[in-house]
């Protein structure tokens, strides 16, 4: 048993990469518990029924489950670098809605009756080309300093580029090419994108950040 916030996890979601990144830069210890998707531990099943990740369960029961609010609880704990000051929702909304869903649809055409997903690479494309021009106008989605839109952001631009990133980077995106190297580069990243055995019943405590 532990007194430590649980958070169940796995490394190559982008919901999970954008919790671990605010909770790391935040300093909050939590207990982090690595899942397999296909085998879900049932002790995340029965705080969370649904079945996604991240899952964060504080020691007084209470479940968050989605990862902007993960995101949050963990700033306010603790916000050295002020990301909550770089928050703008909308674009966040517009990454989490319209974006994802054209990226699914670009990504695994298959699983949605596609014989490719060019149609959807356009529309999320779209997408970059706004956030292309706010990366113009200065460094961050938010401003001067990377903060909360960045990281809430940043996972599933990501994704997108690694689909076929000789595309990506042949598109006329560079101010996003150059923050999503930097992202990609940084020592936070590296950190959040250790690997970690997936956790079982009875295993010890892995203290994160």
């Amino acid at each position: 048993m532990t007194d430590l916030p649980i958070l169940y996890t796995f490394r190559r979601c982008p919901y999970a990469m954008r919790a671990r990144m605010a909770i790391s830069v935040s300093g909050v210890t939590v207990d982090l518990r690595e899942i397999v998707l296909r085998d879900k531990p049932n002790e995340m099943l029965e705080a969370s029924p649904k079945g996604t990740v991240p899952v964060l369960v504080l020691p007084d029961g209470q479940v968050v489950e989605e990862s902007i609010d993960i995101m949050r609880w963990a700033l306010v704990q603790s916000d050295p670098e002020c990301w909550l000051g770089h928050e703008a929702s909308d674009l966040i909304m517009a990454n989490d809605g319209p974006f994802k869903q054209a990226l699914d649809r670009y990504k695994y055409p298959h699983r949605y009756g596609l014989a490719d997903g060019i149609v959807h690479r356009h529309a999320a494309g779209v997408h970059l080309k706004m956030l292309e021009n706010r990366l113009m106008a200065s460094p961050y989605l938010a401003g001067s300093k990377c903060g909360f839109t960045d990281i809430a952001i940043f996972p599933f631009v990501r994704q997108f580029a690694a689909t076929d990133a000789g595309w990506f980077m042949a598109q006329q995106l560079p101010a996003v090419q150059n923050w999503l190297s930097s992202l990609v580069s940084s020592d936070l990243f590296t950190h959040i994108m250790t690997r970690y055995k997936p956790w079982k019943a009875g295993d010890a405590p892995i203290c994160f950040p």
